[in-house]
């Protein structure tokens, strides 16, 4: 009976040893898992570089990468801007004019020469991409003819793009004027409740039966600033033209027309994009009464 007892204790102790190491090597396993996960999550899309495609020939406004803004080229005030951002490891100009090459090395630029043959930035952004010697899961095209952007905007729109797993693409809006409503050179976007995007166009959208302005309605303005996950990016020139990008000329709805998602972030932000020489004018004045040179 006494050699049953201990047997019987002896049992217990280990039964008791067993769940205990069961449970503490789960609680381990979770601390790792958890660890890792977190991990990853922190490497996600981390690597970011910022790429500013530059091309002298423009229907609307030939050399306008070189056009000068209170002393200085406009690339380099869109190249300084984006400097300030904190989420962007490396930033070069991605060219295939040497005029443009050679200013943007004058003043300390990185630039990555590319061919003629690219059809829009987006290209010419991938084809920069592919002779860079490192490797970035994140490319940002900053468009060169934005002097005043925010470096706030490219941070957001970089680590909207690292939180949604699911978008290969983001981008930004900001509240649309009145008086942009109907012009073609300013691009509207509507989104869903999620934050992704459903449309791009030059006209006014959503349109009511009325035909005009609702100045009740919060039109949204698309700023030119946009993200790609890295290995979208090398799909995105072997995808085929479609039918909505070749009618709005605007390159962001192919990746719409291709089923993919693309998120979008609403900014508070004064749009000074420089489209035709015209527009210069209109920045300088800007500058002069916030005072920055």
């Amino acid at each position: 009976m006494t050699l049953c007892s201990s047997c019987s204790s002896g049992s217990s102790s280990t039964r008791s040893w067993i769940v205990h190491g069961i449970v503490v090597g789960g609680a381990i396993a979770a601390a790792i898992g958890a660890g890792a996960y977190l991990f990853r999550y922190r490497k996600f899309r981390s690597q970011v570089v910022g790429i500013i495609p530059a091309r002298y020939a423009s229907s609307r406004f030939e050399g306008k990468p070189l056009v000068n803004i209170l002393g200085k080229p406009m690339i380099q005030r869109t190249w300084e801007r984006a400097k300030l951002a904190t989420t962007l490891d490396h930033i070069v100009v991605a060219t295939d004019d040497e005029k443009i090459a050679e200013c943007c090395r004058g003043f300390g630029a990185d630039v990555v020469m590319t061919s003629e043959s690219c059809r829009n930035g987006t290209e010419r952004c991938n084809e920069a991409l592919q002779k860079l010697d490192k490797k970035y899961d994140v490319v940002v095209n900053i468009q060169g003819d934005e002097p005043l952007i925010e470096p706030e905007i490219i941070d957001g729109i970089v680590k909207s793009l690292q939180a949604a797993p699911d978008a290969v693409f983001s981008t930004a809006v900001t509240s649309l004027k009145p008086e942009d409503a109907f012009d073609p050179n300013r691009v509207k976007c509507v989104v869903d409740n999620q934050g992704y995007a459903i449309y791009f166009s030059r006209g006014l959208i959503p349109y009511n039966k009325s035909g005009k302005v609702n100045p009740q309605f919060p039109y949204l303005l698309h700023l030119g600033i946009q993200s790609y996950d890295a290995k979208f990016l090398k799909i995105y020139p072997e995808l085929q033209p479609t039918p909505l990008q070749l009618e709005e000329d605007l390159e962001q709805l192919k990746v719409l027309e291709n089923g993919y998602k693309m998120k979008v972030i609403k900014v508070d932000h004064e749009a000074h994009g420089v489209d035709i020489p015209e527009d210069v004018e209109k920045i300088e004045t800007l500058m002069r009464e916030q005072n920055l040179s």
